[in-house]
C-alpha cells in the first residue's frame, strides 16, 4: 500500500520555505552562467539554475531571475535583469565541472560595477552577434536576443521570465560530431537545493517507444 502524500498549500506558506520545497523537487537544474553589458558597457556575469530550451524554430531558452528586496521597484531586479532590459542581448554559458567553483563566485550579491569575470578568473571573449562577452571557459555559448520579458509578480520573490533567441552557438571542435554533442566533454554540472551541485558523469540510457 502506497503511504499517504503530504498536501502543501503555498499561500499557507512563507515564501522562503516554498522556494526550499521548489529548488529541493526540481532537480537536477542546468545552471546557465549568463553574460551581460549595462547600456554603457560594463559587463556582468552571474548563474542561473531556473533555465531551459523552449523550441528550436527558432532556437529559444528561458531563464528566470528572481526578484529581490523588500520594496518594490526596480531595485529589486539583478544586474543581469536590468542590462538584459536595457539591451535586449545577453549569452548563456554552459558550466562544466571545471569553472563550477568560478560560476559559484559570481554568484556573490556585489555593486554593479564589480567586474565578476574578475572577481572569478574568468576571461572575456567577443561575441558575434551581441555586445556581451563570453566566457573563454566555457565549453559551450549561445548569444541570444531578446524575445520577451514576462514578470510572474512584481513582488520579492516573484520571477521573471527571460525568452532569448539563440542566434550563435559557439562549441569547442572536439565536442560535437554530426551536430550531436558528447556529453562526457561538454562535463555539464547541475543545481540540486541548497549548497549542493550535481555531475552529469552517471547516465542511463532508455530508447524511447515508437
Amino acid at each position: 500500500m502506497l503511504s499517504p502524500m503530504m498536501s502543501i498549500d503555498p499561500a499557507d506558506q512563507p515564501s522562503r520555505l516554498i522556494y526550499k520545497l521548489m529548488t529541493g523537487i526540481i532537480v537536477p537544474r542546468p545552471v546557465a552562467l549568463v553574460s551581460t553589458v549595462d547600456a554603457d558597457g560594463l559587463p556582468n556575469l552571474a548563474p542561473f539554475s531556473f533555465f531551459c530550451g523552449v523550441g528550436s524554430v527558432p532556437p529559444t531558452l528561458l531563464f528566470c531571475p528572481v526578484l529581490q528586496g523588500k520594496h518594490v521597484g526596480p531595485g529589486l531586479r539583478k544586474d543581469t535583469l536590468a542590462n538584459v532590459e536595457a539591451t535586449g542581448e545577453f549569452v548563456v554559458n554552459v558550466v562544466s565541472e571545471a569553472i563550477a567553483q568560478a560560476a559559484n563566485i559570481t554568484a556573490a550579491e556585489v555593486p554593479p560595477h564589480v567586474d565578476e569575470f574578475t572577481l572569478a578568473g574568468l576571461t572575456p571573449i567577443p561575441s558575434e552577434v551581441v555586445r556581451a562577452p563570453r566566457v573563454a571557459e566555457s565549453p559551450a555559448h549561445m548569444e541570444c536576443k531578446l524575445l520577451q520579458v514576462i514578470y510572474t509578480s512584481r513582488q520579492p520573490g516573484g520571477g521573471v521570465i527571460v525568452l532569448g533567441e539563440i542566434v550563435r552557438f559557439h562549441l569547442r571542435p572536439d565536442l560535437v560530431d554530426d551536430f550531436r554533442v558528447d556529453p562526457e566533454g561538454l562535463d555539464a554540472v547541475g543545481r540540486m537545493a541548497g549548497n549542493t551541485w550535481v555531475r552529469t558523469h552517471d547516465r542511463i540510457e532508455l530508447v524511447r517507444p515508437k
